[in-house]
């Protein structure tokens, strides 16, 4: 049975790619997902190769239609986005326009066009450790949520065809409708966080929306050697919170080197990084089996 682990961490900086692109090269038999669709960048560590790319079509665009509109001007007073220039005819605003649909139906002679516009394009991918699902919004387009639940759908297909173990996802920053998206369903999540009162804050917020999804998680505590205090209470507050702590990642300048050289750190296994995140992919297995155990 395939168990879906996705990886959050409150807050974008925080380590979850650095970490997602190293338990990639560790997890046997997975499929990879990256969900942060506004900002993608697991692609820049395994380096996938395309094998499909489809067109995603996220929301409705206006577009007027220029050989029957009167210049009533009707549109330019309805759209609260300022996304209609007036003229004649008005121009509206790709970008601007937040697909609501107002100006379409006010205008008396039924010269605007309200159609599927695309937002955004997925991919279906290779790497040397596994197929990878992800996608890319245009810029200042809306959706991603949309987006998140579709990759997901596909990797989910993917995963079913390959008897895949595991399926591994990279989930977007924050907590809004990109995660939300990225948690339906899933079977574990691996929380990525820094010792600072920042990262306490993020994992509290975290915490309570896993809550709302009664999904167990695990606590990584990334640099955790710049500031053992506040690691150790992030710990306790973890536990306090229902997270059991499955293992703490070194500062090491070496993930900095993978990342300018587009690999993960597993690629210098003789990094302090590449050790400690061993050590945490053996206890999210431990901590599955265990789970499993206990029927959650």
């Amino acid at each position: 049975m395939t168990k879906e682990i996705t990886i959050l961490s409150g807050k974008g900086g925080a380590g979850k790619t650095t970490v997602a692109g190293a338990l990639a090269t560790l997890a046997r038999n997975a499929v990879l997902i990256d969900a942060d669709v506004d900002a993608p960048d697991l692609h820049l560590l395994l380096q996938p190769r395309i094998r499909r790319s489809e067109t995603f079509y996220g929301s409705k665009k206006a577009r007027i239609i220029a050989a029957d509109c009167t210049h009533c001007g009707l549109c330019v007073d309805a759209c609260r986005f300022d996304a209609i220039t007036p003229g004649e005819p008005p121009e509206i605003s790709f970008f601007f326009c937040e697909g609501c649909g107002m100006c379409y139906r006010i205008c008396p002679a039924e010269a605007i066009e309200f159609a599927e516009a695309r937002t955004g394009e997925w991919y279906v991918s290779d790497t040397d450790y596994g197929p990878m699902v992800h996608a890319r919004l245009d810029p200042a387009q809306g959706n991603s949520g949309k987006l998140v639940s579709l990759v997901r759908e596909e990797g989910r297909k993917i995963a079913a065809a390959n008897q895949a173990e595991y399926i591994l996802t990279d989930g977007p920053p924050g907590i809004g409708c990109p995660v939300i998206a990225s948690l339906a369903g899933t079977d574990f999540v691996l929380v990525v966080t820094e010792p600072t009162p920042a990262g306490e804050h993020d994992l509290r917020r975290l915490a309570e929306l896993l809550g709302l999804f009664k999904i167990p998680a695990g606590l990584c505590l990334n640099k955790w050697d710049l500031n053992p205090e506040m690691a150790a209470r992030m710990e306790a507050a973890g536990r306090e919170l229902g997270m059991e702590a499955v293992g703490g990642i070194r500062f090491d300048l070496t993930t900095v080197t993978a990342q300018l050289e587009g690999r993960t750190v597993m690629d210098y296994p003789a990094s302090p990084a590449a050790t400690d995140i061993g050590d945490l992919w053996k206890n999210v297995e431990k901590l599955l089996k265990k789970n499993d155990s206990a029927g959650r």
